[in-house]
């Protein structure tokens, strides 16, 4: 317990550094006391638990890593008919993680290959793996497979921090993706790691110039953090940014973020908020991050919330904070969002439409896997089994990364050139004609019509985040980029919110609230509104009301389909 604590104290304090002392000369404080980190035995946070040896990883990981590694995709060109509906349905779905195949107890292992080749290939077919029957890329089973070993996996991290290129909108989703699914590291690999990278202020000073390697580094600890927890004269932004994203990780327990606090980190991120409104998107991503850790973490004695400064007056249609996934964030002004989970997080917003025709626009801040589109009530949000935006019947989303139309969980390729940072991506709804459009910087893609087949009104705009990924919405409170040309009504226009409904709260204060509220004996556990009534069949399962029950497909328990669902009769004495 006492090492454990020293590795927080020492990872907590060391990424700080990069926040609070960005310049060259403060580099080797961070670099070097980083080195304690990684090197220090022990594990990492207060619930963490590292491989005693590797043997023992297959038992581990698979246990722990099972229901995840069910994840497939349907191919939208095989499997129709009742079969593949079944699939479908007892099948988790994920947006880019493909299942991790274990190996038999016969089955020879692969033939080690080049990391860095197998690294590369898997950043370059990551982006196509769309399909739900579609197996994993060899790369990344092999990837896996090496890494259930020590030494395997110290070559895989040690490659992804040394050729994952800067400019790759996926590279730092990939990374995520790859150590997720790896086996979890011995204390000796983490000491083994510290001794390879070697980091110090000599080797800092030498890739001042190399800003990729340092962002790789503090993804790489972000990840292990998630996992293991329960350049010039200044850094890089990207460096600064993966770093305070690291310190949201490690901050999940109370102790932690004690430590961190106690860095005077506030400080700091009080100068880089500034940057939220930044024409750079990626110091804009900084400046964001910044501020929602302010506003949700690292609180600064005497610093007003944003959401209490924040001028509202003007927008009258909003990402609805209430009908969004669990970690997705959401910015005060309600229009921005940013995902750095490594789930699928998914909004809707606060207006939907049932007749004419309507038109909203996003702004690119990051270019990786987003589904933006139009969503239903009945949409699911199932965001760690990767259900999003277009992955049911009720909604339909362009995802420009992968160039690829979502619907019903299957996709097909559009003609748009990859969205960039900045490009702006129209979405038009035409009720009476039934159909949807979708426009990159004003350039049009032909209508698609498949979601009308299952509904036909009550659309909310609302958009799915991978990893990492970042966007603006406009909603007609500000004159649109590349307005089309047909006649069309924006949701700020006919759209009302009061006051109170207009405030996005920090989660801490939102928390609080929720433990003032008084909820009844015998409540549902869904809505906690009306009686718990209703029990599910076959599995018997119950705590809930007939109208939370209706809208599930499987018991929020042991997850088995629903066949009937009986209200129970109460006995009054």
């Amino acid at each position: 317990m006492i090492v454990a604590t020293w590795i927080t104290f020492c990872a907590c304090r060391s990424l700080a550094r990069v926040l609070l002392f960005p310049s060259s000369n403060s580099l080797p404080s961070f670099w070097e006391t980083l080195a304690s980190v990684v090197s220090s035995t022990g594990t990492m946070g207060n619930s963490c638990v590292c491989r005693e040896d590797s043997d023992l990883e297959d038992h581990h990981h698979g246990s722990a890593r099972a229901p995840r590694g069910q994840a497939r995709r349907v191919d939208h060109g095989t499997g129709v008919g009742a079969d593949a509906g079944e699939a479908r349905s007892s099948r988790p779905r994920d947006p880019v993680r493909p299942p991790r195949r274990g190996r038999g107890p016969h089955e020879p292992r692969r033939k080690k290959q080049n990391v860095d080749g197998l690294v590369l290939d898997t950043l370059a077919v990551i982006r196509t793996l769309v399909d739900n029957d579609q197996e994993p890329p060899y790369s990344m089973i092999t990837l896996h497979e090496m890494a259930e070993t020590d030494d395997g996996w110290l070559e895989v991290v040690q490659s992804l921090i040394r050729v994952i290129p800067l400019d790759d909108p996926l590279g730092p989703a990939v990374i995520t993706l790859l150590l997720d699914e790896c086996p979890l590291p011995t204390k000796d690999a983490l000491q083994k790691l510290s001794d390879m990278l070697s980091l110090s202020s000599a080797v800092a000073q030498q890739d001042a110039l190399n800003p990729a390697k340092h962002r790789n580094t503090t993804a790489v600890l972000g990840c292990l953090a998630e996992k293991l927890a329960g350049t010039s004269s200044e850094a890089h932004p990207t460096v600064m940014l993966f770093a305070l994203i690291a310190l949201e990780k490690f901050s999940q327990t109370s102790e932690n973020k004690l430590t961190v606090s106690e860095s005077c980190i506030s400080n700091r991120l009080g100068v880089l908020e500034s940057w939220a409104e930044h024409p750079d998107y990626l110091k804009r991503q900084v400046g964001f991050c910044s501020q929602w850790s302010l506003d949700n973490l690292f609180l600064k004695e005497g610093r007003q919330f944003t959401y209490e400064k924040v001028n509202l007056t003007n927008i009258n249609a909003m990402l609805n904070s209430n009908d969004v996934s669990e970690y997705l964030k959401i910015s005060p002004t309600g229009l921005e969002a940013r995902c750095d989970a490594s789930s699928f997080e998914s909004v809707r917003c606060t207006f939907c439409v049932d007749s004419g025709v309507w038109y909203y626009e996003v702004t690119v801040i990051t270019s990786g896997v987003m589904q933006i589109g139009w969503a239903t009530k009945d949409s699911k949000f199932l965001n760690h089994e990767g259900y999003g935006i277009g992955d049911d019947e009720y909604s339909c989303a362009y995802d420009g990364c992968r160039q690829l139309i979502w619907y019903n969980a299957r996709s097909k390729p559009h003609s748009h050139p990859c969205w960039k940072e900045g490009d702006a991506i129209g979405f038009l709804l035409d009720l009476s004609k039934k159909q949807m459009i979708f426009y990159l910087n004003g350039h049009q893609l032909p209508p698609e019509k498949q979601v009308f087949s299952s509904a036909t009104s009550g659309f909310f705009a609302a958009a799915s985040f991978m990893s990492y990924q970042q966007c603006e919405f406009n909603f007609g409170a500000k004159p649109f980029r590349h307005p089309p040309s047909v006649k069309f009504s924006t949701f700020n226009d006919f759209a009302s919110l009061m006051p109170s409904e207009k405030i996005i709260l920090p989660r801490h204060r939102r928390l609080a609230l929720l433990k003032q509220v008084s909820i009844r004996d015998n409540c549902c556990t869904l809505c906690c509104d009306v009686m718990a009534d209703t029990e599910l069949r076959p599995c018997g399962h119950g705590g809930m009301c007939m109208e939370c029950a209706l809208q599930l497909e499987t018991c929020p328990l042991c997850r088995q389909d629903i066949q009937t669902r009986v209200r129970l009769i109460a006995h009054v004495s």
